[in-house]
């Protein structure tokens, strides 16, 4: 079991870094939805940089899930299925993120996923290294997360959670995605201002 798996929906003692880059993160989330019409920005698209490396490998548009005792699969799953119309899930998509969903940052997981292409060089690339940085830098603030990474399987509850959330902005989502899970180690992470 790797240690995105592990760490999943277990109960989790204070951690002041994870809490204050969680509130952050639901901040800046709520500002894209109500403001940016759920386009990503540079707070939820980070530099990821593979370990001794001096240059970040790119950026990753990453998706923040609720955690198990709070998840919202099904309303995900019920807005795609819903209708065939990418415009009206987008629609309906922003009207659900920008109401009550990021209010209680408390609900969600720290463990950040990524989706990538079928096969993808750079999915394998991250996924053989296991350990990873990945910058956040926006407004005023910078998160340096060291993170254990994880090929997350169909059946887990953060892949489906992604799957879903995806769907609603990308119609085109293929069915082999794959989907990597990015599990912070905050003993080693700083924040820049910090707490």
């Amino acid at each position: 079991m790797s240690a995105v798996e592990e760490m999943f929906g277990l109960p989790r003692e204070r951690e002041p870094l994870r809490d204050m880059f969680l509130r952050w993160q639901c901040q800046v989330r709520l500002i894209a939805m109500r403001q940016k019409q759920g386009v990503p920005d540079e707070a939820i698209t980070p530099a990821l940089t593979l370990p001794g490396a001096t240059e970040p490998m790119g950026h990753v548009i990453t998706v923040m899930s609720k955690g198990l005792g709070a998840s919202k699969v099904p309303e995900l799953r019920h807005m795609v299925q819903r209708t065939n119309d990418p415009a009206q899930r987008r629609e309906k998509a922003l009207q659900f993120f920008a109401e009550a969903y990021y209010q209680k940052p408390e609900e969600f997981s720290d463990v950040l996923t990524a989706t990538f292409p079928p096969r993808s060089p750079g999915a394998e690339t991250i996924a053989e290294a296991r350990r990873v940085t990945l910058t956040f830098e926006a407004y005023s603030q910078r998160f340096d997360l060291i993170c254990d990474v994880a090929r997350l399987a169909r059946n887990h509850p953060l892949y489906q959670a992604t799957w879903w959330h995806n769907q609603l902005f990308n119609p085109n989502l293929h069915p082999d995605t794959a989907i990597l899970g990015f599990k912070p180690d905050w003993e080693a992470s700083t924040a820049e201002p910090g707490l």
